[in-house]
Formats: structure tokens, C-alpha cells, sequence
């Protein structure tokens, strides 16, 4: 299966990224199987890093062939659907950055920003978790993959990337 992961620049050895603020499956490197979504993400992180740096980035989006027939043997946590065990662990995951959950890859829906809105809400008291998963129901989303520990990596086969706008490299 190939996956992507947009950024600003080109990755060949992805690396566990440990980031201040909780992600939604925790520490862990991220893909999708959607390539449009990955060019979103390559062009708003482009953006913030021109921001950031006063200089111009250009959004890339990686591509790695994963073997995912090779994770017999890896604790895998797959949630096909925004169901209230997703919202807890999201809700976990977002809460605490410093959590650590055991799993080596964990898939399923991301929190975009309608579906974020509503973890946050949850996350602030304002929303019961029941209420919560109702809404989720109707909401679409994209998917994610994060690989969380090294091991789990292996699995990613640098395939090439590309800017978005221009022919692959």
C-alpha cells in the first residue's frame, strides 16, 4: 500500500516525532493512504514554516511503500470508525503529550478541524462524551496512520517525493 506525509521538505528516514501538545494517536510518525489530504498538509506546513522562518518553504509530500502484511508481531490498534473507544483514546492522546499507550501502529479517522472542535470540547467539559460520539457520526473525515515506535518503521519503504504542483521527482 502506498502512503504519504506532507511537510516541507523531503523525508527518506521518517523519525519519531515527540511533540509538546498531545496528538491524536500520541507520539509517532504519520501517513495517510490520501494523497489530497497529504498535499493539504504539505501546503499549510510549508506556510507556517515560511512563517516561522521568514523564508520560503516548499510543501513536499513523501511517499512510502508500507508493508502492512509485515506487522504480524507489532501490537496494531485499528479504530475503523469515530466511536466513543476512538474519542477516548484521542481524548487521552490530545491531554496528556506525555502519554505512552504500547501500541506500535495505530490507524483510523483524524481530527480535523470540525472533528478536533469536538475532542476539544470534550477535552474542556462542554460536551459529554455521549453527545460527542453522536455528533462524530455525521462527520467525515480522513484517515491517519501513525507508527509509534522504531520497529514500527520498518514497515515504511522511502518511495520518492514530490512538490505539490510539480511532476514527481
Amino acid at each position: 500500500m502506498t502512503v504519504y506525509h506532507g511537510s516541507y521538505m523531503q523525508i527518506a528516514a521518517p523519525r519519531i516525532l515527540v511533540q509538546e501538545r498531545g496528538r491524536d494517536f500520541g507520539a509517532g510518525f504519520y501517513v495517510t493512504s490520501l494523497r489530497e489530504q497529504a498535499e493539504r498538509w504539505a501546503v499549510r506546513t510549508a506556510r507556517l514554516r515560511s512563517r516561522l522562518t521568514g523564508q520560503p518553504a516548499e510543501a513536499v509530500v513523501n511517499q512510502y511503500a508500507y508493508d502492512d502484511r509485515a506487522a504480524d508481531g507489532l501490537r496494531v490498534r485499528d479504530f475503523p470508525c469515530a466511536d466513543g473507544d476512538w474519542l477516548d483514546f484521542v481524548v487521552r492522546c490530545r491531554s496528556d503529550a506525555a502519554f505512552r499507550h504500547g501500541y506500535d501502529v495505530v490507524s483510523g479517522r483524524i481530527a480535523d478541524d470540525n472533528v478536533g472542535e469536538t475532542v476539544e470540547f470534550v477535552l474542556a467539559g462542554v460536551m459529554r462524551r455521549e453527545d460527542a460520539v453522536a455528533r462524530l457520526r455525521f462527520s467525515e473525515s480522513n484517515d491517519q496512520i501513525c507508527f509509534c515506535t522504531e520497529r514500527a518503521l520498518r514497515l515504511l519503504s522511502f518511495a520518492g517525493s514530490y512538490v505539490v504542483g510539480e511532476e514527481a521527482r
